[in-house]
């Protein structure tokens, strides 16, 4: 009996003896599995409920076929699951499993011009068309609520890591400025991490400066903590960029402590040629790196208000010399100069890391609106699909091979798992694929994430 083949069939060849064929007409298979942990996560933390106060709707009811919760679970789990453009739930919003996390299983979700009004929520009042709008203020408190929220018990000391990054952008968006460090046209957005935690996703034009309002963060930030937290010591920790009087003098006025990179200069330089000198004769000696720190007290001329303890490394390298400086108001009794800057302020660079997975797995980057509001949104709906991810691996993933994972690899092991959704009266049954090698990884993060739903 001759074979039926369907004039959509992809033809890949043989395989033992038979046609190799393939079509697009599976039915209810997904690719995106994995997203029924993100809708757990989302339960256990309540990130989308308590997003959805961040916003005024101003639809009629009676015409809502989407609520408001709903547009930021699809906008929220589609990042989450590497679709970071509204155009791509236009088929995405035929997802089955997408649309079983979203308790829709029977329904069709919001298309790319419904959760584009979502994106720009900022237009109340102006047209028909433009019925929500959204509180910066709230956003902002949400990211460190969630953070507190995050402990049992208030933690005695923290760490609040500062930086900076740049945001390319390619049209004539509002705050568009080249920076010459960059090479290019972006945005200069400012991030405040705690650990793994994002405290603060700040859009700001790349025209000022790399600490344009720290203070103002930073003050926001500690007050929110202290709030919940009054006992809690917290140490500010940034690069060179930040190393402004001003963020020293409030955190010195605040009795919050900071260890801040300091660019070098000629009057550094000399301060620590005795140690450099030593550093070298003892790296010829072994063969080896050399360092020898030094503390001491210092002064701008004109920028610093006040003198303040630097420590300075003497390292010999590679031939060469490679003097740093950090400034602090970290007192010698609780922190000698090797422990604060090796043990301490180099730890910073962690932050690299979770910046990577923000703007490269979580598509921060992408802010092509006219409008900084509307941009400054974007990356708040990024930021929180980091959050969902943070708390998948937090909650679920502790003691498995995947509890220092990227967000990437949350993605690619976890998430993108292909399944059969069927539908009956009692139940929505999502088949996962048998050969899914994380299987015994995602069954223990289910419980632990379902764990008293």
């Amino acid at each position: 009996m001759p074979t039926d083949c369907s004039s959509d069939s992809l033809h890949f060849g043989t395989s033992g003896g038979r046609q190799l064929v393939g079509a697009f007409d599976g039915g209810a298979i997904t690719s995106n599995g994995g997203v029924l942990l993100l809708s757990a996560a989302d339960r256990a933390i309540r990130l989308t409920e308590r997003t959805a106060r961040c916003f005024r709707d101003l639809r009629a009811p009676e015409w809502i076929t989407h609520t408001l919760e709903n547009l930021i679970k699809q906008r929220v789990y589609g990042v989450a699951l590497a679709y970071e453009d509204v155009n791509d739930h236009d088929q995405l919003r035929f997802d089955p499993v997408l649309a079983a996390a979203l308790d829709k299983p029977d329904g069709v979700l919001a298309g790319k011009s419904t959760l584009n009004r979502l994106e720009h929520a900022s237009k109340v009042g102006h047209d028909r068309n433009h019925k929500l709008d959204h509180d910066p203020k709230a956003f902002e408190r949400l990211f460190v609520d969630v953070f507190l929220d995050a402990y049992r018990e208030p933690r005695s000391f923290i760490v609040l890591d500062l930086d900076a990054t740049d945001d390319p952008i390619y049209g004539q968006q509002e705050g568009r400025h080249f920076h010459g460090y960059y090479d290019c046209y972006c945005y200069l957005p400012l991030y405040i991490f705690c650990d793994r935690h994002l405290l603060a996703a700040k859009l700001r034009s790349s025209s000022g400066d790399a600490a344009a309002g720290s203070v103002e963060e930073v003050a926001r930030i500690v007050a929110q903590i202290r709030e919940r937290w009054p006992e809690v010591q917290i140490v500010i920790r940034a690069d060179s960029g930040f190393c402004r009087d001003d963020l020293m003098a409030w955190c010195e006025a605040n009795g919050v402590k900071y260890v801040l990179g300091l660019a070098g200069n000629a009057r550094l330089l000399a301060e620590v040629a005795p140690e450099l000198k030593l550093a070298k004769r003892h790296a010829k000696w072994t063969g080896r790196p050399a360092r020898v720190f030094k503390d001491f007290r210092y002064r701008t001329h004109e920028s610093w208000s006040a003198e303040r303890r630097v420590i300075g490394k003497a390292e010999w390298t590679q031939g060469e010399g490679n003097p740093r400086f950090i400034v602090t108001n970290i007192h010698a009794a609780n922190g000698g100069a090797r422990y604060l800057y090796e043990r301490l302020y180099c730890q910073r660079g962690e932050m690299e890391n979770r910046i990577k997975e923000c703007q490269t797995d979580m598509f921060a980057d992408r802010t092509p609106t006219p409008t900084m509001r509307a941009n400054q949104l974007r990356l708040w709906l990024s930021s929180l699909a980091y959050v969902l991810m943070c708390a998948v691996r937090r909650i679920g993933l502790v003691g498995t091979k995947l509890e220092n994972a990227t967000c990437g690899t949350i993605r690619l092991q976890l998430l993108k798992i292909g399944a059969l959704v069927t539908l009956s009266v009692r139940r929505v049954k999502v088949a996962f694929a048998s050969s899914c090698p994380a299987a015994g990884i995602f069954a223990q993060a289910q419980r632990r994430l379902c764990r008293g739903a």
